[in-house]
């Protein structure tokens, strides 16, 4: 809303509230983002020292983190990690959600609880639990054991957003298309998944966010071979501190920034 749009009703406190309330929005997202901010101009600085004020200016630490193994085996793994558990955790966390939706039965909350459990476990304890299960399945330091445990992760954060799109779906449009003739699956890709896309998008998006920060599970499950990015910063920073780790961070923050960019065009040619 506009100052030119407030309502006659309007009183001189209310437009200052109104006001006030930007201010503070704005005051604690800037506050959120200032450590964000901070770290990229350190991934240029040529001192060995994460410190301010910058002595000078250099792309040392960018040619480094690229002419290292350590950094690009970490990459690799994490951009093998996450897609997969991403694609894993959407598809459960859909088809759970539409299930959830539609069907009524004794015992439903109790269901989508435990669904949603991982995301209110404390991580340590997941961590502790899989490793030690998945030491006995000889699933411990691999990457089919990884995945899963990230799609683990990542499955209640599509379920979540998936219900809540449900809430707004009109189930009659199911109940034509299975009286016109389609089978169920044609009506779920044809029908209700083009209405629940924005949903499955953002929860998509949540899972792979998920898989890709997570450190304290990959600790636990991974072994020198599967390093993560966030495990191999984490190592860094409890070994070495070095600027390589500000640069590692800047490409991050790029990286996810373009993401949301290209998911937020897609919901919106989806809503179109």
């Amino acid at each position: 809303m506009k100052p030119s749009q407030f309502p006659a009703y309007f009183t001189l406190a209310d437009k200052l509230g109104w006001y006030g309330l930007r201010v503070v929005c704005a005051a604690v997202l800037g506050f959120l983002l200032l450590p964000i901010v901070v770290i990229i101009p350190l991934s240029f600085s040529n001192s060995s020292f994460l410190a301010y004020p910058i002595p000078g200016w250099s792309l040392r630490w960018y040619q480094e983190l690229f002419a290292s193994d350590d950094w690009s085996r970490a990459a690799k793994n994490s951009f093998i990690v996450a897609p997969l558990a991403t694609l894993i955790a959407t598809a459960l966390g859909t088809v759970a959600a539409v299930g959830l939706a539609r069907i009524r039965f004794f015992g439903k909350g109790v269901i989508t609880s435990l669904l949603i459990a991982p995301m209110v476990v404390p991580i340590v304890v997941v961590g502790v639990s899989t490793y030690l299960f998945f030491a006995k399945i000889g699933l411990s330091d691999s990457y089919t054991g990884l995945v899963l445990v990230h799609a683990a992760l990542g499955a209640p954060f599509v379920l979540t957003t998936v219900l809540a799109t449900l809430q707004s779906f009109n189930q009659n449009l199911v109940k034509a298309s299975l009286s016109l003739g389609a089978d169920p699956v044609t009506t779920f890709f044809r029908i209700t998944l083009p209405v629940i896309a924005p949903g499955v998008i953002s929860g998509a998006l949540f899972a792979f966010a998920t898989s890709f920060d997570e450190v304290v599970v990959t600790l636990f499950l991974a072994g020198p071979e599967q390093t993560t990015l966030p495990r191999q910063m984490f190592t860094g920073i409890r070994e070495n501190i070095s600027p390589t780790i500000a640069a590692v961070a800047t490409l991050l923050i790029l990286f996810t920034a373009s993401l949301m960019m290209v998911l937020e065009w897609l919901r919106g040619r989806v809503k179109k």
